[in-house]
């Protein structure tokens, strides 16, 4: 039964664990799951008796994979589908996650890449098995960063660290990324759950209204790092004519046919 939903949901005692449930699809991020995410999490927001979320993949592969644009979902609310036209998926999702009014846990037990890489690092604290990879392949297909994403990685991990990701589009190993800032812990993979729900259940035990209101500050301070309207009108030309270029279609090809790219700047 649980098989054939996007997300699963658990909850014991003050903490509950989200579970991204496309094993088959390496965790990707559907339009749909991001949706449920959004949704759940919007729900959850209302009550008082969870104070910690884990966000975690099914299996022991992947966390997330990344972006699916291959299954576009149908039967979206009416005022929801209003909101799509503002925001895509992910960004609802991602913003869930930041506006959640307690903190959010990564448990990351596979790879996190892309979009799922971003997913992971907007969590409030990210705890990775040591086996586990990190990475955004942009620049290896020839796209350049979304805006939105590219303002939530530098709010999170800084300037530097941003561009060491985008730039390169490596995977790099847990310990880098432990060095890096991306994750907070590595562990043994046997360690990784009974350390992550430990640390879940000694957050959930701390007095709710210092953990909101910490939550709630710090999410004040990072909206503070604002963009100027003339500057996101270039960063998405920029991001257009990436999108509309020969070597995004090379890049891709080369992706498929797993072979090196050869990029013409064109």
């Amino acid at each position: 039964m649980t098989k054939n939903k996007l997300l699963l949901l658990a909850q014991q005692d003050y903490v509950a664990t989200l579970t991204l449930n496309r094993p088959e699809k390496r965790n990707a991020l559907s339009p749909g799951l991001l949706i449920e995410l959004y949704q759940t999490l919007e729900t959850l927001s209302q009550r008082d008796d969870i104070r910690t979320v884990i966000l975690r993949g099914a299996g022991d592969k992947a966390f997330s994979s990344g972006y699916d644009v291959t299954a576009i979902p149908t039967d979206v609310p009416e005022d929801l589908a209003d909101r799509l036209k503002e925001e895509n998926p992910l960004d609802l999702a991602i913003s869930s996650i930041l506006n959640y009014p307690y903190p959010v846990i990564a448990m990351l037990n596979g790879y996190a890449f892309g979009a799922g890489c971003e997913l992971a690092v907007n969590c409030d604290i990210r705890i990775a098995a040591e086996d586990v990879k990190m990475g955004i392949p942009a620049a290896k297909l020839g796209l350049v960063y979304p805006l939105n994403g590219l303002m939530r990685y530098v709010q999170n991990v800084g300037f530097s660290v941003t561009g060491e990701l985008l730039y390169t589009g490596r995977s790099f190993d847990s310990g880098r990324a432990l060095q890096m800032g991306l994750i907070n812990y590595a562990l043994p993979r046997n360690e990784l759950e009974v350390f992550t729900y430990r640390l879940a259940q000694e957050i959930a035990a701390n007095a709710p209204l210092s953990l909101k209101g910490t939550k709630r500050i710090l999410g004040m301070m990072r909206r503070s790092f604002q963009i100027p309207d003339n500057h996101i009108k270039e960063a998405e030309t920029i991001i257009a004519r990436a999108f509309n270029s020969e070597d995004l279609k090379e890049g891709q090809a080369a992706f498929l046919e797993k072979r090196r790219p050869a990029f013409k700047g064109r």
